[in-house]
């Protein structure tokens, strides 16, 4: 990871990075059709949730927020950025507060899924007409049966 990426923590009820978050969303949205949330959705949820940020130059490069059960909301990173290691370090900084992880993911993003089970995720369950345009979501689980912390380390450090 390059030495100017900076890493911020934006706590609960803060707009801190909320409209760079969204735009970041947006261009992955319209590059690989996913992350399909309504605006109002995205920025209550947003609001709601401690967000992970990695920062270049005052650029949002990526994001992870993160419910107090240990649930991401939101993961992205700029395609520009995808492969040096900025997703690891995110689910990584969530695995530092919390036993385990959960998230759900669409079964058609085939690269959300080969991140999630390349970082030990478990599918554990499909849900059928999750997503409000009728996309069906598998639900994900990392930790409290497999020692988060040191898997997510494990990761990190290669």
């Amino acid at each position: 990871m390059s030495v100017n990426i900076d890493s911020r923590v934006v706590a609960p009820g803060s707009d801190e990075y909320v409209d760079e978050a969204w735009r970041l969303k947006e261009r992955i949205n319209s590059q690989e059709g996913v992350l399909k949330q309504r605006y109002d959705f995205f920025t209550d949820a947003y609001r709601r949730s401690t967000v992970h940020c990695y920062v270049q130059d005052d650029e949002l490069v990526g994001f992870a927020a993160v419910r107090r059960d240990g649930y991401i909301l939101f993961l992205a990173v700029s395609t520009e950025f995808r492969g040096q290691g900025i997703g690891k370090r995110l689910v990584a900084r969530v695995a530092d507060d919390h036993e385990s992880i959960t998230c759900h993911a669409r079964t058609s993003n085939e690269n959300a899924l080969e991140f999630y089970e390349h970082l030990g995720f478990d599918i554990k369950r499909r849900i059928n007409g999750y997503y409000e345009d009728g996309g069906d979501a598998y639900y994900l689980k990392l930790g409290s049966d497999s020692g988060l912390a040191d898997r997510i380390s494990e990761f990190v450090r290669r």
